[in-house]
């Protein structure tokens, strides 16, 4: 049975998603950094091994129920994203000279009068939300093609805000649709995206069903020549007028000189033409283009293509505003998106959160290096170093699913305890945990031992992704984006 999912519900399922951002009662979304350790072959307890790839070409993460647990065997830190660092966001199209744009057809992918053929755009496209019909200009204003000059080359740069459909001395057609704030340039704006809003302005000018647009489909021949006025367009609207120029016995040019309002499907027939003076006309086809829901303008989310999401995150140094969870001591190789983790048993709500394991140590001997393994003999526990703190005799590290990263010589994931001696196997480092309860930079440590701050496999993995390492600085800023396609 023929069906489609359609833009519409994709459009929907954005929304749902953005939303959940700023509902009371909406999710909770981490940005998670991790991996400090290179991507290599690493050996599991059964002594089989796992392919991650390597730091030039890391492996594109899997989608299933592992993939929900290994972000946290490495995770690093988590950052809360507040709901204005995020945004609709559509393909952006900078407007280019000599560039040949599509326009803004209703009826791209149906079939053509008469045919079995797709209706398609000058760029072959048969998609609306595929086609090249908006730009972003050097103004950082957004705008519709509406008509293209029967498919010419644009030379003319459109400019203004105006809520009229502007005509350039090129013959294109444009409509204002908004302009990027110095917000959204500064954090929504990207190579290949941009963000995406709804002007006020327009959207109260905009008129639903109003006709801007008639193309000519087929031309026809043997008419009167001369411009025919006063032609209705016909359909389920009301008001709408053309006239129509004829030349050559064909007809060479249509102009809407009434608008008119209410049109979901429209007409312009060969008879209407011939009644308005272009007697013997035959052959000739117009397309009436039909506006979006509320006419142009109206909505630019869904008019554009809005079914992007784009998160904008930055990670400021150590977030020493916000108890320096995220390490500079280390890189990071792994980008996820969580939700709804749990920090403590409940649900998190902390701006950023630690994602590493902690040890308290007291006379210390030597200097821990970073990524090198730690074990503890007595207990069998196995660590990576994320960050050695000499100043507080902080043990930062890791507990991965892997042999010398996490995993005994019995194949198990044994905990860091009591009074053992910790040992960096590398550095020969060692230090024993201190017994005492204490807070060290906003940090609690109960008997020497400090946990994550975000619980293990809690909430959802929505995003993952594998990349080359990212080194940090505490001078540094990473301005994270993620774009996300329903």
């Amino acid at each position: 049975m023929p069906a489609i999912i359609t833009d519409r519900f994709r459009i929907h399922n954005s929304e749902q998603f953005q939303e959940a951002f700023s509902e009371g009662s909406g999710n909770t979304m981490y940005l998670g950094i991790g991996r400090p350790q290179a991507f290599a072959t690493s050996t599991r307890g059964d002594a089989r091994t796992n392919n991650e790839g390597t730091d030039t070409a890391p492996l594109t993460p899997g989608d299933n129920v592992n993939a929900q647990h290994f972000p946290f065997d490495d995770l690093l830190a988590a950052k809360k994203i507040a709901a204005s660092d995020v945004t609709f966001a559509v393909p952006r199209r900078n407007w280019l000279t000599g560039t040949t744009y599509d326009i803004y057809r209703h009826d791209y992918g149906d079939r053509i009068t008469g045919t079995t053929t797709a209706q398609t755009s000058n760029s072959g496209v048969s998609t609306l939300f595929d086609a090249s019909y908006f730009v972003l200009t050097t103004d950082r204003n957004v705008y519709k093609c509406l008509d293209n000059d029967g498919n010419t080359a644009s030379t003319v740069e459109p400019t203004g805000t105006s809520t009229a459909v502007q005509t350039l001395s090129d013959g294109y057609k444009w409509k204002y649709m908004y302009t990027l704030t110095a917000s959204q340039q500064a954090n929504f704006l990207s190579t290949d995206f941009m963000a995406v809003a709804t002007n006020s302005t327009v959207s109260s000018a905009a008129v639903a069903g109003a006709i801007d647009i008639i193309k000519i489909k087929t031309a026809g021949s043997g008419g009167t020549n001369g411009t025919h006025t006063n032609i209705d367009i016909r359909g389920d609207g009301t008001g709408g007028k053309c006239s129509v120029t004829v030349s050559g016995g064909a007809v060479t040019a249509v102009t809407v000189t009434t608008a008119g309002t209410g049109y979901t499907f429209a007409t312009v027939s060969n008879a209407q033409i011939v009644a308005a003076g272009a007697t013997s006309l035959s052959g000739a086809e117009l397309d009436v283009i039909i506006p979006p829901k509320g006419g142009h303008g109206k909505n630019a989310v869904e008019e554009l293509g809005g079914f992007y999401v784009m998160l904008n995150t930055s990670l400021e140094g150590t977030e020493s505003s916000n108890t320096s969870d995220f390490t500079v001591a280390n890189d990071f190789r792994k980008i996820a998106l969580i939700r709804d983790p749990q920090s403590g048993g409940s649900a998190a709500s902390a701006t950023t959160l630690r994602g590493t394991k902690a040890i308290n140590l007291t006379g210390v001997s030597g200097t821990f290096t970073i990524d090198e393994e730690i074990n503890q003999a007595s207990t069998g526990a196995v660590g990576k170093v994320v960050e050695w703190d000499s100043t507080n005799n902080i043990l930062y590290y890791i507990q991965t699913r892997h042999n010398d990263e996490g995993v005994d010589s019995n194949g198990n994931q044994t905990a860091f305890s009591g009074t053992n001696v910790v040992t960096g196997q590398s550095s020969s480092a060692n230090g024993t945990p201190t017994t005492s309860t204490s807070t060290i930079n906003s940090q609690s440590f109960t008997s020497g031992y400090s946990s994550a701050e975000i619980d293990a496999d809690s909430g959802d993995i929505l995003y993952i992704e594998n990349r080359a390492p990212i080194t940090r600085a505490a001078d540094q800023t990473e301005n994270i984006k993620l774009v996300i396609e329903f």
